[in-house]
Formats: C-alpha cells, sequence, structure tokens
C-alpha cells in the first residue's frame, strides 16, 4: 500500500476548486492508499496572520475536511503544528538546501514582487514542505501546477540527502488530477479561482450560503455571444463555467453543450447554481454539526499521534544518519 501525504493552508476560506482539484481526490485516495492530510498552519504564517483569524481558519478547514467525506478511521487527519518533528527535519532540510535553489521558486517571486519587506519563512517554506513529505517517505504527492517545482526540489533533497547518508528517503510522485480540474476565477478566467483574491465575487467559497453562491453565479462574467460552447481559447469565460459544472453534475461538456443548445447563458447560469448548492449543502450542515459538536479536536489529537508515530521514527533514523547525539 503507498503513502499519501497532503495538505492546505489554513489561510482564507476554501471554494470550490480547492474541493474539485484537492478535497474530492483526499477521499478517493483514502480508499486505496495510507493517508496523511494535514492542515498545513506552519506554512500559513510565511506571511502575516491574525491569531484570531488563524485559529477560526484553521478549525474550519480541518472540519470541512471531515464534512467533505475524509474519515478518520480510514486516513490521518492533523494540524501539522501538532507534529513538532515537522519543524524540526524542516529545518534540517534548510541546511540541505542552496540558496539558488530557492530562489528559483516561482511562487516565492510571485508573492515577493513588488513587496519592499518579505519574511525569511517565504523564502524558506519549501524546505519546510520537503520535510512534511519525506517525514512519511510519501510515494504520491497530490499537487497542482504550482506546486511540482517544489516537489521537484523535495526529490533533488531527497537524493542529496541519500547520497550523503545512504539510501533512506523515497523518492516522492506527483498525484496529478484528472485533467480539467484547475478551476479559474469567475471575474477572470485567465487567473486560478483563489481563496485570497481580494474581491469575493471571484470565487465561491464552500461555506457560501446558496444565495450568495446563486448572486455570485449571476454576475460572473462571461464571453460576448450566448452560446454554450466548451471553447477554452475563443470562450475562456463560459468554457470555466462548464467544467464547473460538469464536475459538480457529473456531466460531460458534450452533454452540457447539447442541453443548453439554443438557451443562452441565462438558463444555464442558474441550473450551474442550483448544481453547486445540492452538492454544498449537505457538506455544510456537515461541517454545522461538526463545529457544534467539537468533535474535531478529537480527530485532529488521533490523526496527530497517528503521524507523530511515522514521522518522529524517520526524524530519530536522520539525526542518528547525520550525527546528532540522540535519546
Amino acid at each position: 500500500m503507498k503513502r499519501v501525504l497532503s495538505g492546505m493552508q489554513s489561510s482564507g476560506q476554501l471554494t470550490i476548486g480547492n474541493y474539485i482539484g484537492a478535497l474530492r481526490n483526499f477521499v478517493k485516495l483514502q480508499e486505496l492508499h495510507r493517508c496523511y492530510f494535514m492542515v498545513v498552519d506552519m506554512h500559513a504564517i510565511t506571511v502575516p496572520q491574525d491569531p484570531a483569524a488563524l485559529r477560526e481558519q484553521t478549525e474550519s478547514i480541518a472540519s470541512l475536511y471531515i464534512a467533505s467525506g475524509l474519515d478518520p478511521n480510514k486516513a490521518s487527519v492533523f494540524l501539522q503544528s501538532h507534529v513538532h518533528a515537522h519543524a524540526e527535519l524542516g529545518w534540517i532540510m534548510t541546511t540541505l538546501t542552496h540558496m539558488g535553489e530557492l530562489e528559483r521558486m516561482t511562487q516565492f517571486k510571485d508573492k515577493s514582487d513588488g513587496k519592499e519587506s518579505v519574511g525569511a519563512g517565504l523564502f524558506t517554506y519549501p524546505s519546510l514542505m520537503a520535510a512534511d513529505i519525506l517525514l512519511y517517505n510519501a510515494d504520491l504527492i497530490p499537487v497542482g501546477d504550482d506546486q511540482k517545482q517544489h516537489l521537484e526540489l523535495t526529490r533533488d533533497l531527497a537524493n542529496r540527502f541519500n547520497n550523503r547518508f545512504g539510501d533512506m528517503f523515497v523518492m516522492p510522485q506527483p498525484y496529478m488530477p484528472e485533467v480539467g480540474a484547475r478551476i479559474m476565477s469567475l471575474d477572470d478566467a485567465s487567473k486560478k479561482m483563489s481563496k485570497s483574491s481580494p474581491n469575493a465575487g471571484s470565487y465561491i467559497a464552500m461555506l457560501d450560503e446558496p444565495d450568495v453562491i446563486r448572486k455570485k453565479l449571476s454576475r460572473a462574467v462571461t464571453d460576448s455571444g450566448r452560446e454554450v460552447k466548451y471553447d477554452p481559447q475563443n470562450k475562456p469565460e463560459v468554457s470555466n463555467l462548464m467544467s464547473i459544472y460538469s464536475h459538480f453534475a457529473e456531466m460531460s461538456l458534450a452533454e452540457i453543450e447539447a442541453r443548453y443548445e439554443g438557451q443562452g447563458y441565462g438558463p444555464f447560469k442558474k441550473e450551474l447554481a442550483e448544481q453547486i448548492v445540492s452538492v454544498l449543502e449537505p457538506i455544510q450542515q456537515r461541517y454545522r454539526e461538526i463545529r457544534s459538536s467539537g468533535a474535531i479536536f478529537d480527530i485532529l489529537k488521533r490523526g496527530a499521534d497517528e503521524a507523530a508515530e511515522v514521522a518522529n521514527q524517520t526524524l530519530l533514523e536522520v539525526k542518528k544518519r547525520m550525527g546528532f547525539i540522540v535519546r
């Protein structure tokens, strides 16, 4: 059985892009592999966070993991900060990482561009991400296009460690979601839908109320004309909406085109909203139950204990091989 490791930052609300591109795949993977799914709260503080907001977002995202179908009996769900080995191996991996490797990271360039002051954590966090993965000797890593470069660095660091201190780490492989899982912004289909966008109308959050979802879809940008046709090059906006529809309704793009032939964008956008609402409402109900019961804290403790059992053993072996005196 292969090991799988993934996580999402506790900054901002999860969107339907996170649901389609990550959470639904997490639920599938737990049936096939030994899975560890984190809320990466330590990565979140690479940029300033309000303490109350960080606490709320962390609990919210962990609860959405469970509400979306992750089963604590099948996968370990935990907070990154609850397994101390992440921070310790993160530092060790930082010492093995070259400055030039970090300087080439496109995400750092994007997030630091135009800023007068940038925290060192934003620069070095790919080394912590490598530690996250290597602690569990994970075989498969669900990643989007924006994280593939970081996974390549993880593989380089694993190989560097193995060459210096003896074979220990497996080479993690990317697990890429199905084609079409990249969901774009509702106000600009050239940009990925992002929970950190300052424009709340550009994304649909998983916890948005039904009427909010309907309003956002009614205002979503569409291309000129009125034909519901999948053509990403010439009709990127409606093609993005069709991709969302396809995932939520489990219909092919050709079926959607046939269904709305000659009807225009109005009926299509209204029914798209209802498809999304029908999927999210049960998740939101389950989410409210989890939050009100406080059950998430027991789930996170159990998950952290399971994760730490593996992570601590890995860290101990790393330290022995590097020459640390261990106790």
